[in-house]
Formats: structure tokens, sequence, C-alpha cells
């Protein structure tokens, strides 16, 4: 079983399963509540792990593309609109973010549009799965179900390229 280290995020899953549990099974015996709970509770903190795994993954990539600490700063704007004042740049690094940045904006156009819509909107708007399922008029399923396929995709994508992640 994951281990969720940090409280808050912890309480905050906590919260969910008991929304969750409340919203849905509400309507059900009183005795059944444990064994769901437990399992929704269970299935939120799987989520929550999958969710950092891949967040971090992504987020790793993006901060190795972008020179700056500004968090507010787009990676793909950043990376496109890069100058030379921080003395480290070299030609050759400059081509091989270029061509990294390519490589990666030519596999996500090739998703799926589904995969494509949800990928953008979970990992570069950062909206979480209710709010990315509103959106795309989808269920919270369906997201997940689109930016697994999407990660995987590019994931694979990319190490067929040679791009190590």
């Amino acid at each position: 079983m994951f281990a969720i280290r940090n409280e808050e995020t912890a309480l905050d899953i906590v919260q969910d399963a008991m929304m969750k549990l409340a919203e849905k099974y509400g309507d059900r015996p009183v005795t059944e509540w444990p064994m769901l709970f437990q399992r929704i509770l269970q299935n939120a903190i799987r989520d929550n792990y999958r969710r950092s795994k891949v967040r971090s993954l992504w987020t790793t990539l993006l901060s190795s593309l972008s020179p700056s600490d500004d968090e507010d700063a787009d990676p793909l704007e950043t990376f496109a609109a890069e100058n030379e004042s921080d003395g480290l740049t070299t030609p050759h690094r400059q081509l091989e973010r270029s061509q990294l940045l390519g490589a990666i904006e030519k596999e996500i156009e090739k998703l799926p549009p589904r995969q494509r819509e949800a990928f953008l909107m979970r990992y570069w708007e950062e909206m979480d799965i209710a709010e990315t399922a509103e959106a795309m008029g989808c269920s919270e399923g369906s997201v997940k179900t689109h930016c697994s396929r999407a990660t995987h995709t590019l994931a694979e994508a990319l190490k067929a390229k040679g791009i190590e992640l």
C-alpha cells in the first residue's frame, strides 16, 4: 500500500473519500459504509500516488527545458523565447533543447484529440480531474483513461526517438 507523507494531502484524500461515500452511497445501509469507505479511500490514495508520479515525471522534464526559476512561466513559451542572458547556453545546448521541444510538440499533436485535450488540461493547465471532466463533458474515469493512454503513448514515442525521461 502507498503511504501519504504530507499530512495536508492525507487529510484532503480522506475528506474527498468521505464526500464520495456520502454522495454516491449515502442511501446504502449504514452497515455497508465501512467497507465502501475503505475501498474508496484505497482508490483515492492510489489515484493520488499515480497522479503525483506522472506529475513528477512531466515536471522534471519541463523544468529541464526551462532555465528560469519562475513558477508561473510556461515551459514551452519560455523555451521558445529563450534568450542567451544566462551565459550558460551554448549553441549546441540550444539546438538540443529546440529539438527536444519539437519532438515533444509533434508527439502531442499526434495524440488522438480527446487524449491530447485531457493531457494538456491536466498537465499543462494543471486542472484537477473533476475540472477536466467538466470541461471535456465526460466522466472522471474517462479523463483518467485518456491521460493514462496519452502519457504512455508519449513516453513510448519519445523513448523510440532515443529520448529518456
